[in-house]
Parts: C-alpha cells; sequence; structure tokens
C-alpha cells in the first residue's frame, strides 16, 4: 500500500472499497498515489454508487491541501449555482489579496451543471499558474461524472472548453460486476460495520449465501452491497433478507456437471462473462450494430470489441 506524508490509503480511506485483490483497484489505487500531491485536476468517471465521492476525499486526504475541509458541491442541487458564485466570491477576494487559499473543490456530478454555471467555474478555474506566483490561488478541482462527457459536448450541454481544463487525470472507478473477487471481503467488512452500528450479532454467511452475493450483478453498485449487508445485520435473517436478490433476473447461477453449484471463483468467472455479455449486446443494439461507436461506448479499443464479439459468439453485420 502507497504511503504518502506518512499516512497510507488504507489509513486515509473511510471505506475498504478503495482498495481490493483485482487488478483494476490495484491500478486506480496506484495512479492515486503517485497523483495526489499534484494539484492536477481529477475527473472521476464511474457508475453511481462505485465510489466517486470517497475517491474524491480521499485524493484530498493525500493532497496536501487538506489543512482546509474539502468544499464539495453537488451539480444537481437547486442551490449549485449559489454556492459556485460565492466560491468565485471567495476567490476573488484571495487574489486580490495576494494570497492563495488552498482547498480542494469538488463537484460532484458536473455534468449537472447548467451553461450559465460552467461559465462561472470557467472564469476562476486556475489556467496553468505556478503555485509560487503572487495572487495566484493553489486550489486542486476534483470533479466527478456518471456521463460521457463527449456525447454531452456534442449534444451541447458541455462546454469542450471546461472539459479541457477539468481533465487532466481521468479515474475510471470499475463497477463491482468487474471486481467480483472483492466482493466476500467487502460483504464481511459491511456486516461488521452495520452490526457495530446497529448494535446487533454479525451474521454468519453460508455458503450459498455468498456464490449468491458473488453472483449478482450489483447494479447500484458498492452502495448497494452495503445497503444489502444492513439489511442482513436489522433483519437477522438470511433468507428473507436476501430474497429480493434471489428474485431478480440479474442473478447468474452457475451449477456444475453434478448439478452441484461451482466454486465461487467459477461462479464470479461465469457471472463476469454473462454480464460483460449483455452489455457488448445492449451496446452494439444502441448503436445499431455500428461497431466502432460501441467500441467508445464500452469504453475499450476497436480491436478488443471484435475479439469479444468473437467470444460470443455473436455476428455483427451492420456498418462500422
Amino acid at each position: 500500500m502507497a504511503t504518502i506524508s506518512g499516512h497510507t490509503l488504507e489509513q486515509l480511506a473511510d471505506a475498504d472499497f478503495v482498495y481490493g485483490q483485482g487488478a483494476p483497484i490495484h491500478s486506480l489505487n496506484a495512479l492515486v498515489a503517485e497523483i495526489a500531491r499534484t494539484d492536477i485536476p481529477v475527473l472521476l468517471i464511474g457508475e453511481s454508487g462505485t465510489g466517486k465521492d470517497v475517491y474524491a476525499r480521499l485524493i484530498h486526504g493525500l493532497s496536501g491541501f487538506d489543512e482546509i475541509p474539502l468544499k464539495k458541491i453537488s451539480c444537481a442541487a437547486p442551490d449549485a449555482a449559489r454556492i459556485l458564485a460565492e466560491v468565485q466570491q471567495e476567490f476573488r477576494q484571495s487574489r486580490g489579496n495576494g494570497e492563495g487559499v488552498p482547498r480542494t473543490l469538488f463537484l460532484d456530478g458536473v455534468h449537472e451543471l447548467d451553461t450559465a454555471c460552467q461559465r462561472v467555474l470557467l472564469s476562476f478555474l486556475p489556467d496553468g499558474e505556478p503555485r509560487g506566483r503572487r495572487g495566484a490561488v493553489a486550489m486542486r478541482l476534483i470533479c466527478s461524472t456518471s456521463r460521457d462527457l463527449d456525447k454531452e459536448i456534442e449534444a451541447g450541454r458541455f462546454r469542450r472548453d471546461l472539459y479541457f481544463r477539468i481533465k487532466g487525470v481521468v479515474l475510471r472507478l470499475p463497477p463491482l460486476r468487474e471486481r467480483r473477487e472483492d466482493i466476500p471481503a467487502l460483504v464481511e467488512y459491511f456486516l461488521a460495520k452495520q452490526s457495530l452500528e446497529l448494535k446487533k450479532k454479525t451474521p454468519e454467511l453460508e455458503r450459498n449465501a455468498r456464490e449468491l452475493l458473488i453472483s449478482y450483478n450489483w447494479p447500484g453498485n458498492i452502495r448497494e452491497l452495503e445497503n444489502v449487508a444492513k439489511k442482513m445485520v436489522a433483519v437477522g435473517d438470511l433468507k428473507l433478507a436476501l430474497e429480493d436478490l434471489l428474485a431478480t433476473s440479474v442473478v447468474v447461477p452457475t451449477v456444475g456437471e453434478n448439478g452441484r453449484v461451482s466454486s465461487l471463483k467459477v461462479a464470479a468467472r461465469a457471472a463476469s462473462r454473462e454480464a460483460e455479455r449483455e452489455l457488448i449486446l445492449k451496446a452494439l443494439e444502441q448503436t445499431h450494430w455500428n461497431r466502432k461507436r460501441a467500441a467508445r461506448e464500452l469504453q475499450i479499443s476497436y480491436k478488443s470489441l471484435l475479439y469479444k464479439i468473437k467470444q460470443i459468439e455473436v455476428q455483427a453485420t451492420s456498418s462500422e
């Protein structure tokens, strides 16, 4: 685990899903450790519930700007424009005094800003000014989004110049279905956490329950997993607590030749392949089987998509 200023990522993280056993999280954390103490803007991209807020606070904690609390603006909130205008005024005053104000500004859901707010934000963002220059504001900007900002730009909803200003480093947070190897440890963590908060006994997970949790597709990602863990602790009856997962169609059961449920690792691999197949087919359908557009939608290379299409034995007959 990387160490910065005497702290480790583990010490500064406020939830265990910041780190895990899989390559996606290891790569993500390695990049965080490298860029945390710079002032380069960070753009966090991920589905709802993948931990964008946690990573924003983690980067702030490691940044050297943490002597002043992180300033968070929820861009979808009704008062976002007012708060952004107040921040703009604060920065104007700091420039007038010739004093920098070290801080981290976190814009949660930056795609929700209307064009007027985008113009305000662009007007006071640092533009390559060195920290030591008199009147310059030392600020760390972190933005998060669950949208494809390239599409938002094409649709005229997001400024291209603002996009290039905020995307210094792009961190893509993997959905939980792509890191199933971390689910058992995450479940144990959240069960222990909720048992402590609710002052109840930590339930013992049976094998079937574990396999169900691993094979579920988790559309709500980490947030949904924690809510399920809380329900298991609160209800005390695992069967009752997990009946919603059993009833949903996104559970992918894996059965061996002998009719028994296979190992957790095999179940996770099979569920992951099925989830990947569903995503590829959905992207192809939405793009009318335009494979190059589908590859952009899936954020993978065109060559990778062709390989995966061959793997799932799907024939694409439309244009590139």
